[in-house]
């Protein structure tokens, strides 16, 4: 048995404040059917990812296989296993953006943050995700920065635009 206590040391993310927000919605969600997707999802609200040991402690809660448990996160892809910035990135590469630059907008965000498609910044500040199609083909080229959307974007107002946030 996973002892809620002994977290921090294995993930100074699971602290003791997080893990009892995350107790209180396993509470609600325990003995319930189809609580998985509803539990993973409130847990991740919360600490932000669904990191191994975190998914351990959610499937002896719920007393469901761990293997089910992380089947059903590598399936979904809005679940995610590492650590997410403040202000998510999403570059659209769809082909509308693509044909008016968006690479070279990926591109800056890349050299000037140090940081790669698929990965968060050391401070946490910003994660990067190329997606398919943002559905604002008009307003190519397109990034979402958390739920704001930026239209007409450049490599060099892409910067002014990420300045805003901290």
């Amino acid at each position: 048995m996973l002892d809620r206590k002994h977290l921090p040391a294995l993930n100074p993310d699971l602290s003791g404040d997080v893990m009892a927000k995350v107790d209180e919605v396993l509470d609600g969600l325990k003995d319930k059917p189809g609580s998985l997707i509803p539990a993973l999802e409130a847990c991740q609200r919360i600490v932000g990812y669904l990191p191994l040991e975190l998914q351990d402690y959610i499937a002896e809660r719920l007393n469901i296989p761990g293997s089910t448990l992380y089947g059903v996160v590598t399936f979904y892809s809005f679940f995610s296993m590492t650590p997410k910035g403040r202000h998510p990135i999403k570059v659209c590469m769809g082909t509308a953006c693509y044909v008016r630059g968006i690479a070279e907008v990926a591109r800056r965000i890349s050299a000037e943050y140090h940081l790669e498609i698929g990965q968060t910044t050391e401070d946490r500040r910003f994660s990067l995700e190329a997606v398919r199609c943002l559905g604002a083909c008009g307003l190519a080229p397109v990034v979402v920065v958390g739920d704001d959307i930026h239209g007409g974007v450049t490599s060099d107002r892409v910067m002014k635009i990420l300045e805003r946030y901290p």
